[in-house]
């Protein structure tokens, strides 16, 4: 059954993008003389190129240029008639940041990595040893999330391995890419929050050291403290395995891509293949199916981060060292095939990347119109000890649903959010957890953050299709949470 081309799709370059830009541009000329001297005295009106960023996503569905179009508008307001000097230098900026360059490198190596597994048939060994296993759609699931929770180190590794993973199977048994990438989505910030040994806890303890609020060396001490807390973390994980086993209900979009490949459609959206790292990679001729040639690299890939202090670059170029003498040893490619696939999986990520670098440049233009910022201080009259962790949370979720930067937000936010609980008196660990459980919220449903859009990419599902069919299952499990908080802060 061949789905019909989305309305709504347009094509970046098209009549409808440029008219958009037209209007804005126009739009900033009349709005930016209106607006105060200082960014500083903006105010609420720093949520203007927020809210215009999701309107256009959920208007043309296109990702790509309503983040270009909302970094502009930020810019213009930022700088005025030179905002094209500003975005110059931000974007100069963005591209030599240290965790951009580490993120084209660690992730345009996991591309690589991921096509390797792929082109040595070890991908399709792994999927016909989790289909001998799981013989119905929901067993496949399980493994899918099981698999999730498993891989806990980073959430980048979890997200493009498990869908590396398990594609094969969920294939087989006519899961939706839909339902793979939010089970894979689900599985990625959320379990990483809620373990210590992971990336996210390392980059935590340290913070909560800066802000002083833990003394040096306790930082993780006080993180674990936070993670009966994490409200969100806890049921972002647990819905998608409530929702495969039929207990929580498939909201309207994920219920449609089900059907749809239930009925015989394509198990992916439209448009899939321009974001799919796998779009066009199939098994080299001479490669025989072993698992083991799945297990290895994976196995070498969490092991070496982990011993090497969660050093995911080291893990990643040790991994592809190792995946050399592997695949070379048993004739599977040769050496210049090996090369080729290398460069196959780096191109795989462009998409991917440069939907990321459009991310960073926003979140730096809403950060230079104070847009979180004000934000907080827009509600912080509403603070006290009781409703503080729930409003801290609410806030930061609405946030984070536009700026997606989850760590860069934890750098904003908590040393605002700390001494500000202290000031009223509300319970620190409490406090901390929201802010904390707001970044997963950010990782998790932002339709473009890392997350995200690493999840689109390895599991070959449209960018906004993917977000659209879970987006529900945010607010669901936020709604959990504040009531969490709330009863959470009346018990403490």
């Amino acid at each position: 059954m061949s789905e019909k081309p989305n309305k709504r799709t347009y094509r970046f370059g098209s009549k409808t993008f440029f008219i958009s830009l037209a209007a804005l541009v126009l739009a900033a000329v009349l709005f930016v003389n209106l607006l105060p001297e200082n960014v500083e005295d903006f105010g609420l009106l720093s949520v203007v190129p927020a809210l215009f960023l999701i309107g256009y996503i959920y208007y043309t569905r296109r990702i790509l240029e309503a983040l270009t179009l909302a970094s502009l508008l930020c810019f213009a307001m930022a700088d005025k008639i030179g905002f094209l000097n500003g975005l110059s230098s931000a974007l100069l900026e963005v591209m030599v940041n240290e965790d951009m360059a580490w993120l084209i490198i660690v992730c345009g190596l996991m591309g690589s990595i991921i096509v390797l597994i792929e082109k040595s048939g070890a991908s399709a060994a792994f999927g016909n040893w989790v289909s001998r296993r799981a013989k119905s759609r929901k067993g496949t699931l399980i493994w899918t999330w099981l698999l999730g929770v498993f891989v806990f180190i980073d959430d980048y590794l979890s997200a493009l391995t498990v869908a590396a993973c398990m594609r094969e199977s969920t294939d087989d048994k006519k899961v939706s890419r839909e339902m793979l990438s939010y089970i894979v989505d689900s599985t990625a910030a959320p379990v990483c929050m809620i373990i210590p040994i992971s990336t996210w806890g390392v980059f935590v303890a340290k913070l909560l050291e800066i802000n002083q609020v833990a003394p040096d060396q306790e930082g993780m001490a006080f993180f674990i403290k936070t993670i009966p807390f994490n409200f969100y973390s806890w049921f972002a994980l647990l819905l998608p395995l409530l929702v495969i086993l039929g207990i929580f209900p498939q909201f309207r979009a994920l219920k449609r891509a089900e059907h749809r490949t239930l009925q015989g459609g394509p198990v992916a959206p439209p448009q899939s293949e321009k974001i799919d790292i796998l779009a066009d990679s199939k098994p080299s001729s001479g490669a025989k199916p072993r698992i083991a040639n799945f297990i290895i690299p994976i196995v070498l890939l969490i092991t070496v981060t982990v011993i090497t202090d969660l050093d995911m670059q080291l893990g990643v170029l040790v991994t592809l060292g190792g995946m050399f003498v592997l695949y070379i040893g048993q004739k599977i490619m040769t050496a210049e095939e090996f090369a080729d696939y290398v460069v196959e999986g780096l191109k795989s990520m462009v998409m991917p990347l440069l939907l990321m670098v459009l991310a960073f440049l926003f979140s730096y233009g809403a950060d230079k119109i104070n847009f979180t910022k004000n934000i907080i201080e827009a509600v912080t009259p509403l603070m006290s000890p009781f409703w503080l962790p729930a409003i801290v949370f609410l806030v930061l979720c609405a946030t984070e649903f536009i700026m997606g930067t989850n760590w860069g937000m934890y750098i904003i936010a908590l040393p605002i959010v700390v001494p500000l609980a202290q000031a009223v008196g509300a319970n620190l660990v409490l406090s901390v957890s929201a802010v904390l459980a707001a970044g997963v919220f950010g990782s998790h449903i932002c339709f473009y953050s890392d997350a995200t859009i690493l999840s689109s990419a390895a599991s070959g599902c449209e960018n906004f299709e993917h977000a659209n069919s879970q987006l529900p299952y945010g607010p669901v499990a936020v709604a959990l949470s504040a009531v969490a908080f709330i009863v959470a802060a009346l018990v403490l």
